[in-house]
């Protein structure tokens, strides 16, 4: 179900769902990464919504979002997610990113740590030796292929509506943020996610990501990619529920 909110002068779209759910159940936000919205955060918002209160916003200036006239950074974006779930009443929430979203949670983590009470964090990005487009570049051209074709059609779309100019800032602004920093002050609970073919997250950066977080443990998904929020939504959907105390069953 697409939904709106007005936060601080801007109408932000959003996506959830009307199924009851248990009482008693933590909500779930799904933050999306570079350049596209919450549409690819769909199968796994899907998923998830058959047992939690499930949200998946477009954050400002990407998907159906309004835009501001100035990029935000990670933590302005940040931010602007905390201001959103004010506006809905979430007082906290279990968060779920892909991407630079692990690093707009990180920094959510810091800044309104109420908020935050358990963390998802799949294919993060940057890791300490990652901070070049080069590499990046390299990176992202390695998981072309390795992710479904109809993902790169839905980013397609979502990067023509969110502009070169918008998506080559926010990607400078990712790889100044340095997650390394956050972590050690994330201090709920933190489940780390890699695709054992993710090329964006190394297995290196997944385990010293752990080895920083106070609380955090890996699970690694065989034969997923970045993306395994669209590729790889049962399996993704499977560890975050035995992550929050539930089976795997999806």
């Amino acid at each position: 179900m697409n939904k709106w909110a007005y936060v601080d002068g801007l109408q932000i779209h959003y996506r959830t769902s009307k199924k009851v759910v248990p009482e008693g159940r933590p909500a779930v936000v799904l933050v999306h990464g570079l350049m596209v919205s919450s549409r690819y955060m769909v199968p796994t918002l899907k998923r998830l919504a058959r047992h939690y209160r499930t949200y998946a916003p477009d954050l400002p200036g990407f998907g159906k979002s309004e835009k501001p006239s100035l990029t935000r950074d990670m933590a302005g974006l940040s931010d602007a997610l905390a201001a959103w779930m004010d506006a809905l009443g979430l007082e906290g929430a279990a968060l779920v990113g892909n991407s630079i979203g692990c690093q707009i949670i990180a920094e959510l983590a810091v800044r309104r740590p109420e908020l935050v009470e358990r963390a998802v964090l799949q294919g993060a990005t940057m890791d300490p030796h990652g901070h070049s487009v080069s590499r990046q570049v390299a990176r992202f051209l390695l998981d072309v292929p390795r992710e479904p074709p109809s993902l790169w059609d839905l980013a397609l779309r979502d990067y023509l509506v969110a502009g070169t100019r918008r998506g080559w800032s926010t990607l400078r602004y990712a790889m100044e943020n340095r997650i390394e920093e956050n972590l050690p002050q994330l201090r709920a609970p933190t489940l780390v996610v890699r695709g054992s073919r993710d090329p964006i997250c190394p297995q290196r950066w997944a385990e010293e990501m752990v080895q920083i977080l106070p609380e955090g443990r890996l699970a690694v998904l065989p034969g997923a990619a970045h993306a395994a929020n669209f590729g790889a939504p049962a399996e993704l959907v499977g560890v975050i529920r035995e992550f929050l105390g539930e089976g795997k069953e999806v």
